[in-house]
């Protein structure tokens, strides 16, 4: 820090102290003033002359006053104007006491606004000028009279010039302050939607999965005795769930990779193309599907895509954990004018509960996802589908129906608008 910035931090922690090196300075330059006769003797344009003792006091008073001008500026102008006037009146010839109300109109300008400015200082001009004009010894065209008037107008501009580059000065720090302010809002923002976008994808990968290599090692655990070919068969179709999982996994991880780091994902997202291979790991799981379409020629931008798809997912592998043993899915793809509209309906029924093993913990507790149907408690499968569709500003419906199983309808806009990246 230099010297100059410790100088100006003391000032401002001792105000005090400053006005008063200000008033003894104003005080200084009242005395020495005071010693001077502009109009001299013989000819002489300056020249020395004694100063009235009554002067002094008022110059002394006037200076005094000064101490005081941050905490009361309108009351320190008022005390200096009037000692100006009585010096005015009085002297003979003056000492520059008006110095002083120069200074305490300086502050009023510098601490009020501008209307208030130009009233206070076209009155204090008005008074100090017309009482020294009317009322002192000089002429009116003294050059002391108009020297009053020029200074009460250059104490109340300057004033008024520091205030407006305060002012100035202020609203730039507020609004960089404001700006970082909203670039941390928005950082914050940005890092939230993104957990969220990566919470949604994790959860889909996993769910979908997961359903599907429990389907089939319960399957292969049934028939591993009688008939081991298709536990075979079960269990191949465990490894290919998993290694797909594992993929999955694996790139939606590396998004979380730093943009310059290697082995970054390049596969894209996937989308209704995938549709019939969705469709296949949950027909080899035993769950029986019908895919109807009537979209074909449609070309969907890649968040509505991948959202269409994830929809899907989630319903069929909510069909797959929770609809029973015999249940049937249907997933139609239509495209209704402006919208692409995807229904997933079943008609199963909730399995029922088998009672658990000794040491075991319950049925409720091993299954964290089955709230994302009714009859279980704590899932964020239609959540994710819900904020998927709703990003998209779409609308999402799910219920039960008439007569036994779940209704899944989402109706999602062809044409975006340009937000969700948290989708991409």
């Amino acid at each position: 820090m230099s010297t100059l910035e410790r100088a100006r931090c003391q000032a401002k922690a001792h105000p005090l102290a400053l006005d008063a090196a200000l008033a003894a300075g104003v005080l200084v330059c009242m005395v020495a003033g005071s010693f001077v006769d502009p109009h001299g003797e013989d000819g002489v344009t300056w020249g020395l002359r004694t100063p009235d003792p009554f002067s002094l006091v008022l110059m002394t008073l006037a200076a005094a006053v000064l101490v005081f001008r941050r905490r009361a500026p309108m009351t320190v102008l008022a005390l200096t104007g009037t000692l100006s006037v009585v010096e005015s009146v009085t002297g003979d010839p003056r000492a520059p006491v008006a110095m002083s109300a120069v200074i305490a109109l300086y502050t009023v300008a510098s601490t009020t606004d501008r209307p208030t400015t130009w009233r206070v200082g076209l009155l204090t001009m008005t008074v100090l000028t017309g009482a020294a004009m009317l009322a002192g010894s000089l002429p009116w065209y003294a050059q002391e009279n108009l020297g009053i008037f020029a200074w009460t107008g250059i104490g109340a501009t300057a004033g008024d010039a520091v205030r407006s580059r305060r002012a100035f000065i202020h609203a730039i720090r507020e609004r960089a302050e404001r700006a970082e302010r909203t670039r941390e809002e928005e950082a914050r923002r940005r890092v939230a939607e993104e957990r969220l976008r990566i919470a949604r994808d994790l959860h889909d990968v996993v769910a979908h999965h997961i359903a599907l290599v429990n389907v089939q090692a319960g399957v292969a655990a049934h028939v591993m005795d009688k008939r081991p070919d298709q536990a075979k068969e079960a269990l191949a179709h465990v490894r290919e769930a998993s290694r797909s999982a594992l993929n999955e996994l694996r790139a939606t991880v590396g998004l979380l990779r730093q943009s310059g780091d290697p082995e970054a994902p390049t596969e894209p997202a996937p989308g209704l193309d995938r549709l019939d291979e969705l469709v296949g790991t949950f027909r080899n799981a035993g769950l029986q599907v019908e895919v109807a379409r009537a979209d074909h020629g449609t070309t969907l931008p890649a968040a509505v895509d991948l959202a269409a798809y994830r929809v899907i997912q989630e319903a069929l592998t909510n069909v797959q954990k929770h609809a029973g043993i015999e249940a049937k899915a249907e997933v139609s793809v239509v495209r209704v004018g402006p919208d692409i509209e995807i229904t997933v309906l079943d008609n199963g029924r909730p399995a029922p509960a088998e009672p658990p093993e000794a040491g075991a913990r319950p049925a409720s507790d091993d299954r964290p996802e089955d709230g994302d149907r009714p009859g279980g408690g704590g899932g964020h499968g239609l959540l994710g589908m819900r904020e998927r569709v709703t990003a998209l500003r779409g609308t999402l419906t799910t219920g039960l129906r008439y007569g036994g199983g779940f209704r899944v309808h989402a109706i999602l806009p062809v044409k975006t608008a340009p937000a969700p990246k948290d989708l991409v």
